[in-house]
């Protein structure tokens, strides 16, 4: 068991009208006795696409002890339910950045030898925008322009998006040679210099220590530390207890890595003075 986001439904609100059920991409709700309901914990990845689908308001999220989310199990479930289910769900991982399950499922695809759904999915993969906040941009080409004096100016340093942890694919072009920031999330919002003394030519990472399932984190730094060649670690974090907590975690990660990357924390103060480095 692991505790982790999923799904409930309050049966009180359910009218069983099952608009929820094709809006689920991986088959984790059927109508059972009139009833929408979560057939296993297994099946629920957590992100609640089938939420704003619900007219009566019935579905949320909770975070709770749950059987730890089974990609290889939810794909084997969806293709008994046909080929657009099955496309509903690449897409639905591949736009919310779930690369390691997207790999699963197609993976899975290839040794059901369901060789034309993947074709057709890979053919148009390029088209899908996917869920905007979580969209892969490269922003450093816009920073190149306003040195040559091409462009307007821009104020922020900002090189990629999407920059919360848990969003980030760990795997990422701009991640290959990058001077890595990592900033607990309140500390562009203290100190006025960010971008400009902090940000500047680096690759953002931003988290919350104290709200934030600090695991998921570990698990990322330490996959993207891994698989790619990081320069250096800045960790931008505010002088309040909580925020101390990340900083085990990336050092941790860094030396699980076996890599000799340099490593820097900066305490940032409330009244948004930089305390020490």
């Amino acid at each position: 068991m692991a505790r982790r986001k999923i799904i409930t439904i309050d049966e009180n609100k359910c009218n069983g009208c099952a608009l929820c059920i094709p809006n689920c991409p991986e088959g984790a709700i059927q109508v059972i006795d009139k009833k929408a309901r979560l057939i296993s914990d297994l099946f629920c990845d957590g992100l609640g696409a089938c939420i704003g689908h619900c007219p009566q308001g019935a579905i949320s999220i909770e975070e709770r002890e749950a059987v730890p989310y089974d990609e290889k199990k939810v794909i084997a479930n969806i293709i008994k339910q046909g080929p657009n289910v099955i496309k509903a769900h690449l897409n639905h991982l591949k736009g919310h950045n779930e690369l390691v399950y997207l790999k699963q499922a197609m993976d899975f695809l290839k040794e059901k030898k369901m060789d034309i759904i993947l074709d057709e999915f890979c053919s148009h993969s390029s088209d899908l925008t996917g869920c905007p906040g979580s969209r892969q941009i490269d922003l450093r080409q816009r920073h190149k322009n306003e040195d040559s004096g091409r462009s307007m100016h821009f104020d922020s340093e900002l090189s990629q998006w999407p920059v919360q942890l848990r969003l980030v694919p760990a795997q990422a072009p701009y991640f290959q040679g990058a001077h890595l920031l990592i900033a607990a999330d309140c500390v562009p919002f203290a100190y006025a210099d960010f971008h400009q003394e902090l940000l500047k030519g680096k690759i953002l990472l931003v988290g919350c220590p104290k709200l934030d399932d600090i695991s998921l984190y570990r698990d990322k730094l330490k996959e993207i530390l891994s698989a790619n060649d990081i320069k250096s670690v800045v960790y931008a974090h505010m002088e309040v207890p909580c925020c101390f907590g990340l900083l085990p975690v990336i050092q941790e990660a860094i030396a699980s890595s076996g890599k000799r990357i340099p490593f820097t924390s900066i305490t940032i103060s409330i009244k948004g003075e930089k305390l020490d480095e």
